[in-house]
């Protein structure tokens, strides 16, 4: 395909993408409204997020296989379509028990949408030219995740409410569907053969969200050690053994095809995704919650302040992406972008309720430089080394991974949070991690409650550390492979390669000698 043709199908993905991340991000200043509006708790904010993560999560896998199986332009549509039903519900939602089951079906769609729109770049331009195209879908992150809290934090002070946080997602999605289906024309590849492993879906699910559910009640509902943990991790551990034996030895077309995992720079890549996915979801979805709740800023305050890590995304999403098209290198971009990310987050560690804004917001933008340099380029180094047939598995494989570290990070430390703002202020009514009302507190417990949630923020990010130091100790381990520039395999790559330098040194030396 021509540079103009790829521009114009990516015009309908890049809205898709956009609305998928725009849905994420626009609830993030609304969040502390819509949980003190429908009387929830610190464990119903974490899991108005967990919801979406972990549908999005166990399903991300599934829409990467259908990809390989049906016409992709039809499932991003059929994507598009569930996470309008989603986000309709949410917006009708008279309680949290509904919002959250809203969410959980936003999720099925942004599962989709979220590993289709990179499957499909794959299929129409080579891992070499990919670079280049990684700046736009950075780019349209930056600005979902910009205008998204700032859209939020508008649209929650105003007369619309939350409520019109997720009426708002409704045009843009209508809109993406009908640019589709007039620009995106991509052959659809049909398999007499075809077959999906229901079984090993459903079985990944049911152990990841043992296991999440385990993570956010423990400690509140009943103690870490006790009956109820002890069933519920065997249960989630035997859940997973059975998904993991469905998927290696029964299902004739796995979700998770093992046999990926056998080359090293899968197996790497993926660990570091998780890594990346607890260090980043698990920490900076707290953000909105720490500058309004601590800070006791506005919601669209709150978004104003998001700028700083998205403003370093989109810089060294771009700069990142040019080089590796320009060069074909992309390791030392992932372990730059690792090292940062590292960096940033153990400053982070050190903010609390008093902490200079400035500082803050410097804190931040180092952050979003090593996750703009990391995040997208761990999907292109898994597509680099993957056969064709299993190129839409291998991408969302690693979004799977991602986002099932970001599930149970955004989940654990989200108990950790409620834990630790509940035992510092051991005052009656927040003993549950009940989110109060700042404004019709007293003035004395309103200082205690934002000194509680500065502290215990710092704490988070003080706990995501460790896990973007696995992130970067995994990147660097993997061996490069200079990308290709067609659509084969690269170990079939080389003998080609090989065979045209060697017939260019011949006619050299022919040259030479006459």
């Amino acid at each position: 395909m021509s540079h103009r043709e790829v521009m114009e199908a990516l015009t309908g993905l890049l809205l898709a993408m956009f609305v998928a991340m725009l849905s994420s991000t626009v609830v993030t200043n609304a969040l502390p409204a819509i949980v003190t509006d429908l009387h929830g708790s610190q464990t119903g904010y974490t899991w108005v997020v967990v919801a979406t993560l972990l549908t999005m999560t166990a399903t991300t896998p599934i829409w990467g296989k259908l990809a390989d199986l049906f016409s992709k332009k039809g499932l991003v549509q059929v994507a598009l379509v569930i996470f309008s039903i989603g986000s309709i519900v949410a917006a009708f939602a008279p309680n949290m028990g509904v919002l959250i089951g809203a969410r959980a079906i936003q999720g099925l769609g942004i599962g989709g949408l979220t590993a289709l729109v990179q499957v499909v770049i794959a299929s129409m331009v080579s891992p070499r030219e990919r670079g280049r195209y990684s700046g736009y879908i950075g780019a349209v992150f930056a600005t979902a995740t910009v205008s998204g809290p700032l859209l939020g934090g508008v649209i929650v002070d105003s007369a619309l409410g939350w409520r019109g946080c997720f009426f708002m997602v409704l045009p843009i999605a209508a809109l993406a569907f009908v640019v589709l289906q007039k620009t995106l024309h991509l052959p659809v590849v049909r398999r007499d053969d075809v077959s999906i492993d229901y079984l090993g879906a459903t079985l990944i699910v049911g152990g990841v969200s043992v296991i999440l559910v385990w993570v956010s009640l423990a400690g509140t509902d009943f103690a870490w050690v006790s009956v109820p943990t002890a069933l519920m991790l065997a249960g989630g551990v035997a859940l997973i053994g059975a998904a993991l034996y469905v998927e290696g030895r029964v299902a004739r077309e796995p979700v998770i095809p093992l046999h990926l995992f056998k080359d090293r720079t899968i197996a790497l890549a993926t660990t570091a995704s998780v890594m990346v996915g607890v260090a980043m979801f698990g920490s900076t979805v707290y953000l909105g919650q720490y500058f309004q709740l601590s800070r006791g800023m506005s919601p669209t305050e709150a978004g104003l302040m998001s700028i700083a890590m998205v403003g370093g995304l989109v810089v060294s999403s771009a700069i990142t992406g040019r080089r590796i098209t320009a060069t074909g290198l992309w390791k030392r971009y992932l372990v730059g972008g690792s090292a940062l990310l590292v960096v940033g987050l153990a400053l982070l560690a050190t903010i609390d309720a008093h902490t200079a804004l400035p500082v803050v917001l410097g804190y931040m933008a180092v952050t979003g430089l090593g996750l703009g340099a990391a995040m997208q380029n761990l999907v292109l180094a898994v597509q680099n080394s993957v056969e064709p047939r299993d190129l839409g598995a291998a991408s969302s494989v690693v979004v799977f991974f991602r986002s099932m570290g970001g599930s149970i990070g955004v989940s654990a430390l989200g108990a950790v949070l409620a834990h630790q703002v509940a035992s510092q202020l051991g005052a009656p009514g927040h003993s549950t991690g009940d989110i109060p009302d700042l404004g019709a507190l007293p003035a004395p417990i309103r200082a205690l409650y934002e000194g509680a949630m500065g502290d215990a923020t710092g704490h988070l990010f003080l706990i995501a550390v460790p896990f973007a130091v696995l992130a970067l100790i995994c990147v660097l381990f993997i061996k490069e492979t200079p990308l290709r520039t067609h659509f084969g395999p690269a170990e079939t790559a080389a003998p080609e390669a090989t065979a045209e330098i060697e017939e260019l040194e011949g006619l050299r030396a022919e040259e030479a000698t006459a």
